[in-house]
C-alpha cells in the first residue's frame, strides 16, 4: 500500500484530530484539531480551503452528495455549511440525511433542529429529548435515529415527528441504520437501529418488531466496544478496546454467534472501517493498521505500520475505496493509496498504465530489454491514450500529449475540446478525441508536414453529410479512423484519402469497437461468435504474428479465447478456451497466448490462455507420459499453434496423431504445411496432390480440393461451383462413382459428357441389379458418333445383357448375335442358360468359339448331334465323360469306349470292355495295360500290370523302356516278396543307383548291404537326407552291434566338402535303438545349437519331446536338460504374460532368463531391452537400473532401438533404486517361505518343481498335473 501524502502534528496543534471524507467523490478531505482551525485539502495534500472555527469541532459531515460540509463547535450555537464547488461558507447543519436536503442539529438540552438546505426552512422541535443528543444517524428511507443521555432512542421521519421510542440500561453511542436479516425478505429496507450501551453490549432494536429488541454481550476479555460496522448480508464488524474484533450474523438462526474472532492489536483496538467497493475491512490499534479481505477475514491482506506515531486514533476509506485516512491522537493525519483506479492502455507490445495518483509508467512486458519509462503529471488522469510514438493523459476535456523516445517520455502539445473528453487513441501521426458523442480527428503537433493542407489537419465528425448521430466508441489503426454510433453503423474514414471509405450497418447501437492489429477492412458479412459471454466487458487481438488471428473477449471474472480464421468452410469463428481471471485484475494485452493484466495496486501481472498453458511444459517434454502430451497436442491444434503440436507430434510418434494434425492444417488451408506432414508421414500420394493444388490463386478452388481430401465431398462440390473452374465438381463425383450428382452437375457444366457418365451409372445400375435404370441410361449413353464407336458398342453390349435379364430375349439375342464381340456373345449366353433357354444360349456358345460351354449346355438339351459334331474341340474330360454315358445308355458301346478313353476314365473303359468281351477285371486290366503300351503310356501300362498281378511282364516292360524306378515305386506301394525285391535292387546296384538299391535292399531284409548302398549317397546339408533316415531305419530293425557301431562311425565322420553330420540323424538312431539316455545328451546338443540360432520354439519342442520320451520310459531326466528346458520355456510363457497384461510376471520370467543372457547370443539386446521396459512398468525399478546399465555399455548401446534408447539412458541417469519384493510362498517340501521364483529351497536344499503356466515353484496345496502334457502346474492357474 503506497502512502500518498502526511500532515504533520503542527497542522492541527497537539492532541487528536477530527476528519471526515467527501462523500460519493471521495476528492476532498475535511480536518480539524485542537487549533480549532478547518482545513479542507484535496486527495494529494493540497489546501483547497481554511476556516477559523469559534469553539473545538463536536461534530462534521457530508451531505449525500458530498456537496456541503457542515461543521459543529462546542462554544456555539451556529452551525457552519462550506460549499465544496464555491468554497464559502453558508450556514447548515451536522448530519446530513442519506438521501435527502435535510441537516439534523442536536442540541446539549436535547432539542432538535431539521434543516431543508433546499427549501433553506429550518424546522425547530423542542424537548425531542430532554437531556443531551449524543448520536444519531439517518436510513436510507429518510429516518432520523437519536440517541440522548437520558437513556432513550427515538425514531422520527423527515418532518421531526417521532415514530419510535425506546428505553435504554446505559448512555448509547454509535447509532447506525441496517437491515436485520430475517427468513422472509421484507420491502422496509434499513429497518434496524443499532448502537452501543455504555460501551458494553450492542443494541438492535428492529422497526419490525419493536417488543422485542436484541442485546449483545460479549466475552469480557475482549474489553469494550470501540466501533463497529454493518456490512453485506447482515453481517456486523465489531472492534473492542483490548485488540479484538469480532464478525457477527444478525439472522435469527446465528445471532449470537461469532463467525470470526481474531486479536490484530496487542494493546488496544481504536476504530475499524469497511469498503465494500474495495471488499476490505481495517482496524486501527497501536501503531498499525491491519487490512483484511472482507469475504474471507482469515486473509491478511496487508499491515500498514506508522513507525513515527506511538498509536493510532480513527480510520475511514472513501466510498470507492481508494484513499485510506489514518488520524493519530498526536493530530497527525496520513493518506494512503488503497487502489488505483484501473486505468491502462496498450499498443503493439507496450502498456501504459496508472502506477499512482500523478503518475504513468510505459513498459514493454515482451520485450524485457527495454527499459520502463515513468512520467509524472500534474493532474489525475481519467483516461490514458498510447500509440507508436505518444503517450496522451487527460482529464476533463483537455489532454497533455508526450513524444516517446530512447530517453524517456516528454511533453510535446497539450489540447482543449469542446467537451469532456471520454477516451483518446493515437497513431503515429493522428490523435482522435471521444467526447460528448463526437469525435475530432487531428494531426498531432509535430507531425505535420507543409505538403499536407489544413482541411486535412482536423476534422469533428460525425460532420453533416452523416445526419444526427452520436458516436459511442472508435478507434485508430494505421489507416483508418473507425467509429460506431448509437443508430448502428460503423465507419471507415481513410486518412490517406481524407474520405470515407465504407461503412457497415448493423440492426442495435454500437457499443465499442475493436479493430485488429492492423485494422483490416470489412464486408457485411458478420461471423457470429459462438458462446458468447452476455457480461462481456471488451475485447483484445493477439499482437504476436502468429497468432494474429487470435483474440479474447472478458468480463470481470473471466477472458474467453477465440479463434478467427479463413477455413475450408469460409471465414470462421471458434471458441478455443475459458481462462479464469485473477481478482481485481484487468487485461490489458494479449501477445502470444500470454494475457498482462493490471491490478488495483498499480502492478503488472500474466497469465497463459488455457489454451496456450501447455507452453510451459513445451521443454521438458521428457517427463511427460503419453496422456500428458495428448492433451497439450489437442490444446496446440485448438489454438493453431501448429509447429508446437508437430514437436508434441514427433515425441509421441502416433500415427493417429499425425493424421490428425495434417488434416488440421488441411482445414486451416495451409497447404505448405500439409506437404510437410504428409510427407514425414510417408503418404506420397498426398503430397504429390496437395502439390499440385499448392499453386491454386483461386480460393475456392483450393479449398475444394482440401475439403475433398477431408471427404467432405458436400461442402467440396459447393467450393468447386463457386471457384472459377467448377468442373472440378463433376470430376470428383464421377471418381468418387456419384453418378446421380455428377449426371446433375453433367447437365449444366458439360452436357457433352452425359453420354458417359450414363454409361458407368448404367454399368453400376447393372451391378446391384437395377436393370430397369441401367437400360435407360444405357441408351441415353448411345453417341452415334464416328469418333466414339468403342463407347457405343459397350452401350450395346449393355444394352443386349439387360435386356436378357429383363426377359426381352428378342432384342437381346439379336444384339449379341449381330455383334462380333465374343466376350458378349459369352456373357449373354450364360444369362440365357441361367434362365434355362438352352438352345440360345449353346447357339450363342458356339458362336462366340466357346465350345466347351456349347457342349455343357447341349448336354443339357440331349441334342447329342450337335455335341458329336462338336466335341473334337472340346477338351474337357468331364464333357466327354457325361457323352460316354450318354452313348452307353443309348447301347453305343464302342463309341461309349472310345469317349471313356478321351476322358481317361479307364474303370469305366474297362467296365466297357467287359460289357463288350464278357471277360474278368484281370482281363480288362491286361486289356487296358496294352492299350497304354500301344499308346507308349508305359508308366501307366506298368501299374496296370501289377494290378492285375503280371509281375514279371510289369519287370520286363520295366527294363526294356527303361521305367524301373516307376516300377520300384509301383512295387513299394503294393507290396511284393523278398525275391522281387532282391531283384529289384540288384538292378538298381547294377546301375549304381546307391539310394534305390539300398532302399530295396531293406525292404529285402538285406541290412548290411543296404548300409553300405547308403552309405554311397552323397550328403547333402541344406536340406533332408532320406539315405540317412533309411540307413538309421536299418540299423533299428537290424539290432545288430557291428552295423550301429559302422553307422555312429559314419555319422561322426566329417565330410571335407560338407563338414560333419547334422547331429539331428545321431538323436534319430538313438531313439531308434531305444538308447534314451545317449538320445537325451543329443538333444541337448541339438537345443543348444537351436538355441543359439535364436530358434527357440524349434530347441523348446525338442526338449519337450524328450523329456515325455525319458518319462515315458521311467528313465531319469538329466538336470541339464532341465535347466535348458526351464530357460526356454520360462522365455516363451514371460511373452504369453505380457500379451495377457501381467507385466510383473512377465518381468519375474524375463529376468530369470536375463541372468543367463549367455544362452540367448542371437538376441542379447532385444531380450534386455524387453526386461528393462517390464521391470520399469511393474515397479521393479533397481532389475530395470540393472539391465539397463548393460544396455548402454559400448557393444549393445548402437544396437538399442532409437525409440528407447532416450528411455534406457534416463533410467540410468537418474537411477531408482526400489524394487517391488517378490510374493513368499511355502516350500512344498519343509514348509519354509521363499520367493515364489525361486526353485531351490535354502532350507531344506530340494529342486522344485515349478509350474508351467507361471514359472513359479509348485505349492503343497495347489498341485496338479496339465491334462495334455502331464507336466506339474498350479492348480489354481489351470482353472483360469
Amino acid at each position: 500500500m503506497k502512502r500518498v501524502f502526511h500532515l504533520p502534528p503542527k497542522s492541527h496543534g497537539s492532541g487528536g484530530i477530527t476528519f471526515s471524507w467527501q462523500k460519493t467523490i471521495g476528492n476532498l478531505i475535511a480536518t480539524t484539531g485542537s487549533d480549532q482551525r478547518l482545513n479542507i485539502f484535496d486527495r494529494h495534500g493540497e489546501v483547497k480551503g481554511e476556516l477559523t472555527l469559534n469553539g473545538n469541532c463536536v461534530g462534521m459531515d457530508w451531505n449525500k452528495d458530498g456537496d456541503y460540509l457542515a461543521v459543529i463547535t462546542d462554544r456555539s450555537s451556529i452551525i457552519l455549511l462550506w460549499d465544496a464547488h464555491t468554497l464559502r461558507t453558508a450556514l447548515s447543519f451536522l448530519s446530513w440525511s442519506a438521501v435527502g436536503p435535510q441537516l439534523a442539529v442536536g442540541s446539549t438540552k436535547g432539542n432538535l433542529l431539521l434543516y431543508n438546505h433546499s427549501t433553506s426552512r429550518k424546522v425547530p422541535i423542542l424537548g425531542k429529548h430532554s437531556r443531551k443528543i449524543i448520536c444519531g444517524c439517518w436510513s436510507a428511507e429518510n429516518l432520523l435515529a437519536l440517541g440522548s443521555e437520558d437513556k432513550t432512542l427515538t425514531v422520527s421521519n423527515s418532518d421531526g415527528d417521532t415514530l419510535k421510542q425506546t428505553s435504554l440500561r446505559d448512555l448509547p453511542s454509535l447509532t447506525q441504520f441496517s437491515e436485520m436479516k430475517s427468513d422472509e425478505r421484507s420491502g422496509m429496507g434499513d429497518n434496524t437501529v443499532s448502537c452501543v450501551i455504555g460501551g458494553k453490549t450492542l443494541f438492535l432494536y428492529n422497526l419490525q418488531d419493536p417488543e422485542n429488541p436484541v442485546e449483545l454481550a460479549f466475552q469480557t476479555r475482549y474489553g469494550h466496544i470501540v466501533d463497529y460496522r454493518w456490512y453485506g448480508d447482515g453481517y456486523i464488524m465489531i472492534g473492542f478496546s483490548q485488540g479484538y474484533f469480532v464478525i457477527i450474523s444478525t439472522h435469527m438462526k446465528e445471532i449470537g454467534q461469532e463467525l470470526f474472532q481474531a486479536q490484530d492489536h496487542k494493546n488496544n483496538l481504536s476504530s475499524v472501517a469497511i469498503s465494500t467497493s474495495l471488499g476490505r475491512c481495517a482496524s486501527a490499534g497501536d501503531d498499525r493498521v491491519r487490512i483484511r479481505d472482507l469475504n474471507e477475514p482469515s486473509d491478511l491482506v496487508s499491515i500498514i505500520t506508522l513507525e513515527d506515531e506511538k498509536s493510532v486514533g480513527r480510520v475511514e476509506w472513501t466510498e470507492d475505496g481508494q484513499l485510506l485516512a489514518v488520524a493519530t491522537p498526536k493530530g497527525s493525519l496520513h493518506i494512503f493509496l488503497t487502489k488505483l483506479p484501473m486505468l491502462g492502455v496498450a499498443c503493439q507490445t507496450r502498456i501504459a498504465y496508472l502506477t499512482s495518483l500523478l503518475e504513468v509508467t510505459l513498459v514493454d512486458p515482451v520485450d524485457t530489454s527495454v527499459q520502463a519509462k515513468n512520467l509524472s503529471v500534474e493532474v489525475e488522469p481519467t483516461f490514458i491514450g498510447l500509440g507508436p510514438e505518444h503517450l496522451a493523459v487527460g482529464m476533463n476535456n483537455r489532454i497533455w500529449f508526450h513524444r516517446i523516445s530512447e530517453s524517456g517520455i516528454v511533453p510535446q502539445s497539450s489540447e482543449e475540446y469542446l467537451g469532456t473528453v471520454t477516451s483518446v487513441k493515437l497513431n503515429s501521426e493522428y490523435a482522435a478525441a471521444l467526447f460528448e458523442g463526437k469525435v475530432m480527428l487531428h494531426v498531432l503537433e509535430g507531425e505535420s508536414t507543409g505538403a499536407r493542407d489544413e482541411e486535412r489537419e482536423r476534422r469533428l465528425f460525425p460532420d453533416k453529410s452523416l445526419g444526427n448521430m452520436k458516436i459511442t466508441c472508435h478507434d485508430l489503426t494505421p489507416d483508418f479512423l473507425i467509429f460506431g454510433t448509437d443508430t448502428g453503423s460503423v465507419y471507415f474514414f481513410y486518412m490517406e484519402d481524407w474520405e470515407f471509405s465504407h461503412d457497415i450497418k448493423h440492426t442495435c447501437g454500437i457499443k465499442k469497437i475493436f479493430p485488429n492489429l492492423y485494422g483490416t477492412r470489412l464486408t457485411d458479412h458478420m461471423i457470429p461468435i459462438p458462446n458468447f459471454n452476455a457480461r462481456t466487458m471488451g475485447a483484445m487481438w493477439d499482437q504476436n504474428f502468429n497468432d494474429q488471428n487470435l483474440f479474447v473477449t472478458m468480463t470481470d471474472v473471466v477472458v474467453d479465447a477465440y479463434y478467427m480464421e479463413d477455413a475450408v468452410e469460409g471465414p470462421t469463428c471458434e471458441h478455443i478456451c475459458t481462462t479464469k481471471l485473477p481478482y481485481d485484475h484487468s487485461p490489458l494485452l494479449l501477445n502470444g497466448g500470454q494475457v498482462f493484466m493490471h491490478n488495483q495496486g498499480g502492478k503488472l501481472a500474466s497469465m497463459l490462455l488455457g489454451s496456450h498453458s501447455y507452453l510451459d511444459s513445451l521443454d521438458k517434454l521428457d517427463e511427460l507420459t503419453v496422456k500428458e502430451m495428448q492433451a497439450m497436442f489437442n490444446l496446440a491444434v485448438k489454438a493453431r499453434r501448429y509447429k508446437d503440436a508437430w514437436i508434441l507430434a514427433e515425441h509421441m510418434d502416433s500415427p493417429e496423431r499425425w493424421s490428425e494434425l495434417a488434416k488440421a492444417t488441411l482445414t486451416s488451408l495451409d497447404i505448405p504445411l500439409a506437404i510437410r506432414l504428409y510427407r514425414e508421414m510417408g503418404d506420397v500420394g498426398m503430397v504429390m496432390a496437395l502439390q499440385q493444388i499448392e499453386s491454386h490463386e483461386d480460393r475456392n478452388l483450393l479449398a475444394g480440393y482440401a475439403s475433398m481430401f477431408l471427404e467432405q465431398f458436400d461442402l467440396a462440390q459447393d467450393l468447386f461451383l463457386a471457384s472459377s473452374a467448377p468442373v472440378a465438381a463433376l470430376d470428383m463425383r464421377r471418381d468418387l462413382l456419384h453418378w446421380d450428382s455428377a449426371l446433375q452437375l453433367a447437365k449444366a457444366l458439360a452436357p457433352e459428357e452425359i453420354p458417359f457418365i450414363s454409361k458407368e451409372y448404367a454399368q453400376q445400375l447393372e451391378f446391384t441389379g437395377d436393370y430397369v435404370n441401367a437400360l435407360m441410361h444405357f441408351e441415353k449413353g448411345i453417341t452415334r458418333d464416328p469418333k466414339h464407336l468403342d463407347h457405343d458398342d459397350a452401350c450395346m453390349a449393355g444394352i443386349a445383357r439387360v435386356s436378357l435379364r429383363l426377359n426381352d430375349s428378342k432384342r437381346g439375342v439379336a444384339i449379341a448375335t449381330q455383334s462380333k464381340n465374343k466376350f458378349l456373345k459369352r456373357d449373354c449366353a450364360a444369362i440365357l442358360e441361367n434362365m434355362r433357354q438352352w438352345q440360345e444360349a449353346a447357339t450363342l456358345y458356339e458362336q462366340a468359339g466357346f465350345y466347351d460351354k456349347a457342349v455343357a449346355v447341349y448336354i443339357r438339351s440331349k441334342n447329342l448331334t450337335k455335341i458329336g459334331e462338336l466335341l473334337p474341340y472340346v477338351s474337357s474330360p468331364k464333357l466327354h465323360l457325361q457323352y460316354a454315358k450318354a452313348r452307353e445308355a443309348e447301347g453305343r458301346y464302342r463309341d461309349a469306349v472310345e469317349a471313356y478313353k478321351t476322358a481317361k476314365e479307364w474303370e469305366s473303359v474297362i467296365r466297357a470292355v467287359k460289357v463288350v468281351r464278357e471277360s474278368g477285371s484281370v482281363e480288362g486290366a491286361k486289356l487296358v495295360a496294352n492299350f497304354f503300351i500301344k499308346l507308349s503310356d508305359y508308366s501307366s501300362a506298368i501299374q496296370f500290370l501289377v494290378m492285375s498281378k503280371c509281375l514279371i511282364e510289369a519287370f520286363q516292360l520295366a527294363q526294356k523302356h527303361g521305367q524301373m524306378e516307376t516300377y520300384a515305386d509301383i512295387i513299394g506301394e503294393d507290396g511284393a516278396t523278398t525275391d522281387d525285391y532282391l531283384s529289384i535292387a540288384k538292378h538298381f546296384e547294377n546301375d549304381r543307383n546307391s539310394y534305390l538299391a539300398g532302399k530295396f535292399y531293406l525292404l529285402a531284409g538285406n541290412y548290411e548291404r543296404a548300409l553300405k548302398h547308403f552309405f554311397r549317397v552323397p550328403y547333402n546339408d541344406s536340406g533332408e537326407n532320406k539315405a540317412l533316415d533309411l540307413a538309421i531305419e536299418a540299423a533299428g530293425r537290424a539290432q545288430d552291434e557291428k552295423l550301429t557301431n559302422q553307422l555312429i562311425e559314419f555319422l561322426m565322420m566329417e565330410d571335407d566338402r560338407t563338414g560333419p553330420k547334422d547331429a539331428k540323424y545321431l538323436f534319430r538312431l538313438y531313439m531308434a535303438l531305444k538308447q534314451f539316455k545317449e538320445a537325451a545328451r543329443t538333444a541337448v546338443i541339438i537345443a543348444r545349437e537351436e538355441q543359439n540360432a535364436g530358434n527357440y520354439r524349434v530347441a523348446h519342442d525338442l526338449l519337450f519331446g524328450m523329456m515325455q520320451q525319458l518319462r515315458g520310459n521311467s528313465i531319469r531326466v538329466p538336470a541339464e536338460l532341465e535347466a535348458s528346458m526351464l530357460l526356454l520355456h520360462s522365455y516363451i510363457i514371460a511373452r504369453m504374460h505380457i500379451r495377457r497384461g501381467d507385466h510383473l510376471a512377465g518381468a519375474r520370467l524375463l529376468i530369470r532368463v536375463a541372468e543367463s543372457i549367455s544362452r540367448f547370443p542371437a538376441h542379447v539386446v532385444p531380450i534386455l531391452t524387453s526386461t528393462v521396459v517390464e521391470c520399469q512398468r511393474s515397479g521393479l525399478k533397481a532389475s530395470a537400473f540393472g539391465y539397463a546399465s548393460m544396455l548402454v555399455r559400448p557393444e549393445y548401446k548402437d544396437q538399442v532401438d532409437l525409440k528407447l534408447r532416450k528411455k534406457i539412458e534416463t533410467i540410468v541417469r537418474r537411477p531408482d533404486k526400489t524394487e517391488l519384493e517378490d510374493e513368499q510362498t511355502p516350500c512344498p517340501y519343509c514348509g519354509t517361505q521363499m520367493p515364489s521364483m525361486e526353485l531351490q529351497c535354502q532350507q531344506c536344499r530340494n529342486n522344485i518343481p515349478y509350474c508351467i503356466v507361471t514359472g513359479k515353484h509348485m505349492l503343497k496345496g495347489d498341485f496338479s498335473y496339465c491334462p495334455n502334457c502331464d507336466f506339474p502346474a498350479l492348480f489354481s492357474q489351470l482353472q483360469r
